[in-house]
């Protein structure tokens, strides 16, 4: 894709709250991302051809250069960028006719498959056929030679990538003399003052050659202006700017003082940073420096970044208690205010490092083989070694004292630090112990290079992961304070969200420290913009960018309809809960199916060449899938057939309730306990379902009575009869019907049975009804069995002593009392 084709950068709007002006927003969007998928090939210009002669002429140089292995890492890293340039031309000239070879493709398809062997077709589409393939043999001849040309291109810059990774290991693993023999202490020194003598020559020839007194003079007011302001800064504007947070803290509102402070205290390295840059500009303003100053000089900027930098890091993620910053990690004042001391001195180490390093000490660490800016003439490496020796020694001192106060952190109930901030911090503190004691030996025995590449790295991964955890805090603060000061908001979805799309950023940055070159991370993302192949399908960043882009604008424009639809257009129709419910999840499903196939089409995701997969995948899906699949359909089914509906009374598999949710794997029933019962969908579909309510919400109920056998049959249908009658809900029409089931030696069985208009409230009407029943029962003189002792239960309990059966009792007469307890 040409590369002057660009998304422009999106602009969030104010949201409005009408629902018209939503609707027009998001079709603006969906109208955008069509637009540029239609204008790529419009705006595509077709490419020019390159210069295969000129470039057949630097390979073969390349190839020369690889293969003698003469040329220095400048000289490939040189050669590479040029390479690469080519590579992106041949890139773009692969698309080369490409709409004119796209439309002979569509005449030869148009004339039908090619006769099979032995087969004849007629000489005209014969002759057609032959004259169309040899112009579309011509037009893709220069495609295939750009195709062609950027394999070999890319095959150099492969090779030219493995030498230097292959240097660089070298360079690694080299074994200089050991820093601890006493033989090279005497070279060391002597070595370091002819630099520190040459810097001074330098300094004195330039004076004479500069004027002199006359020459310093005239250049003196800048020199002066330079120093002023830089003396300034680093006296009295730093220790202004030190105390500035906390005097804000006691002043700034509750809402928004962790972001003031925060944004204030940047001044911390800022200040402090600019009078240094001063200061070394008032030193090169001098004019008394050359080869052998300027290249200490351009090394202080470096060195005081890493030093007011580290302080910066070590008062935020240490802060003390008068400051107003909410502490980063669980530790105690105490504790703090070490991890805060040494982390000061481990960033002085760090400045030291930077300062003299690159400039005068060779085997400084990772690429250290291509240090540019540089004096004239750096000291031997068994003399580097030694001053490494010290620089390592000092600085893994610092490095354990604190990670040994970063070891064993626990999560505490005063501290918001996340669980997973405490477990990288205890990790990082236990490796950078094991690197504090390994890197110091590593230089002894003569590994200098690997030394420095270990401890430096390490002390600046620990920089940036601290450097993280204080950005994460200050947008979880900036969105606190936008939600109006709501300190619940800080560990809300979208300050997550932010702090890791953070990290992912930072991985650049973790690949440079830990020795990647600008180049291997830029071919890094040439591969990812080709993408990756999966059965068939290529994807790319891209692809998939675009991909989500316009199924996010699907999903949201589906949801906004559906809602549309279950708010203002279904209530207006004559379609019940249930149907509408069923209609809202049609939509969704529709609308959700066309945004994923408009998102795949719009990323140019070419599905055909997955039919294989997806052939595998069926498979799968029959045996290891069945259960959801069936549950699927069966929901689709309930939705179109609708035996079922939201608010329907149902009963399966012995589960009672009403229908909360339907969705297209299960559905929700609540039952009359309140308890949530899920119901896969097939289960709705095999099983017999009963539904109570579903068309009509008529229903009988019937209430069985038992009563004596003495008791007057028509009194008792009578009072049912008239008991049912009083009910508001029980029907008229069919009236109630008592019916008189049997008759048993304990009683006789009746039966009330009544129609409902409403039997949801069946459970209640019962209920009334069995009041009224005892009631009117009692009132009548009718007992019913089991409430009293009957004449009979006395006769065949009687004692066997007694001679005369007890009185019969009449029905509105009290019976009598019962024999007493054996017992």
């Amino acid at each position: 894709m040409p590369s002057a084709l660009s998304r422009p950068p999106f602009r969030p709007q104010a949201r409005r709250t009408p629902c018209h002006a939503a609707l027009l927003s998001r079709f603006a969007m969906l109208a955008f991302v069509l637009l540029l998928g239609l204008a790529r090939p419009v705006l595509a210009q077709e490419p020019q051809a390159p210069d295969y002669d000129a470039w057949n002429k630097l390979a073969e140089q390349a190839e020369q250069i690889l293969e003698s292995g003469s040329a220095n890492d400048a000289r490939l890293q040189t050669i590479r960028d040029e390479v690469v340039k080519w590579r992106e031309r041949f890139k773009e000239a692969q698309g080369v006719n490409a709409t004119r070879i796209a439309t002979l493709k569509d005449q030869i398809a148009a004339l039908g498959p090619a006769p099979a062997e032995g087969q004849t077709e007629s000489e005209d589409i014969a002759a057609r056929r032959k004259e169309l393939n040899e112009q579309l043999a011509t037009l893709q001849a220069p495609g295939l030679q750009a195709v062609e040309s950027h394999g070999r291109a890319d095959g150099i810059v492969t090779q030219i990538d493995q030498t230097l990774r292959a240097r660089q290991t070298f360079a690694l693993i080299r074994k200089t003399p050991s820093p601890l023999n006493p033989a090279n202490w005497p070279p060391a020194m002597a070595e370091a003052a002819q630099v520190a003598g040459q810097v001074y020559a330098e300094a004195r020839d330039r004076w004479d050659s500069t004027g002199g007194m006359g020459g310093f003079t005239a250049r003196l007011p800048a020199i002066a202006g330079f120093l002023l302001v830089a003396l300034l800064l680093l006296s009295r504007g730093r220790h202004w700017i030190d105390s500035l947070p906390s005097r804000l803290s006691a002043r700034a509102s509750e809402r928004s003082r962790a972001a003031l402070i925060f944004g204030v205290s940047l001044g911390q390295i800022a200040i402090p940073l600019i009078g240094v840059i001063l200061f070394a500009a008032a030193l090169g303003a001098t004019d008394l420096f050359d080869d052998w100053g300027l290249p200490l000089l351009r090394s202080v900027p470096a060195a005081g970044l890493s030093f007011f930098g580290g302080i910066w890091l070590a008062r935020r993620l240490f802060p003390a208690a008068d400051t107003g910053v909410q502490p980063p990690l669980p530790m105690s004042e105490e504790r703090r205010a070490k991890a805060q001391v040494r982390a000061a001195l481990l960033a002085a180490a760090l400045a030291l490092h930077q300062l003299f390093a690159r400039t005068i000490l060779p085997l400084s660490g990772f690429n250290s083989q291509n240090d540019s800016d540089t004096v004239p003439e750096r000291l031997s490496e068994a003399s580097a070694g030694v001053w490494h020796f010290l620089l390592v020694l000092f600085g893994a001192f610092c490095l354990f004292r604190l990670c040994t106060v970063l070891r064993g952190l626990h999560p505490s109930g005063d501290s918001e630090a996340p669980d997973y901030r405490i477990r990288v911090v205890n990790f990082l503190a236990m490796a950078g112990r094991l690197l504090a004691l390994a890197t110091p030996v590593l230089v002894a025995v003569g590994y200098v290079t690997a030394g420095n590449a270990l401890l430096w790295a390490a002390v600046l991964t620990l920089a940036l992961v601290g450097l993280l955890i204080i950005l994460q805090d200050f947008i979880a603060d900036f969105y606190a304070m936008a939600k109006g000061g709501d300190q619940s908001a800080r560990d809300a979805l979208m300050p997550v969200l932010v702090g890791f799309a953070l990290i992912l950023l930072s991985l650049p940055l973790f690949a440079l420290i830990w020795g990647a070159r600008a180049s291997d991370l830029a071919e890094a993302w040439t591969k990812a913009q080709q993408g990756f192949a999966f059965g068939g399908v290529r994807l790319s960043p891209m692809a998939i960018l675009t991909f989500l882009i316009v199924f996010a604008v699907g999903y949201s424009l589906t949801s906004f309809v559906q809602g549309a639809f279950r708010s203002s257009i279904l209530p207006k129709t004559r379609l019940d809960a249930g149907g509408q419910n069923a209609v809202s999840s049609m939509i969704g499903y529709v609308g959700v199916a066309l945004a994923a196939v408009f998102a795949v089409t719009s990323a140019g995701i070419d599905l055909t060449s997955l039919a294989f997969v997806a052939g595998a995948l069926s498979v799968g899906i029959g045996f290891g899938m069945q259960q959801v699949v069936s549950n699927f359909v069966s929901g689709i089914i309930l939705l179109v057939e609708r035996p079922i509906a939201v608010g329907d009374w149902i009963e399966v598999g012995g589960q009672q309730g009403v229908v909360r949710r339907m969705a297209v794997r299960a559905t929700q029933i609540e039952t009359f306990d309140r308890t949530q019962v899920i119901v896969p969908n097939s289960n709705l579909i095999t099983q017999p379902v009963t539904n109570w309510t579903r068309g009509s919400l008529t229903g009988r109920i019937i209430v069985p009575v038992t009563v004596g056998v003495a008791t007057d049959s028509r009194l008792v249908s009578d009072l049912l009869r008239e008991i049912a009658e009083d009910q508001p809900t029980v029907l008229v029409n069919p009236p109630p019907a008592v019916l008189l089931r049997s008759i048993t030696p304990t009683g006789q069985n009746f039966e009330l049975r009544a129609m409902l208009a409403d039997i949801n409230g069946g459970v209640s009407v019962v209920s009334e009804i069995n009041h009224q029943i005892l009631e009117r029962f009692a009132a009548a003189g009718i007992v019913l069995p089991g409430s009293v002792r009957t004449a009979q239960d006395i006769f065949l309990h009687r004692s066997e002593d007694e001679d005369e059966p007890a009185e019969e009792t009449a029905p509105g007469d009290d019976p009598p009392a019962p024999p007493p307890n054996p017992a």
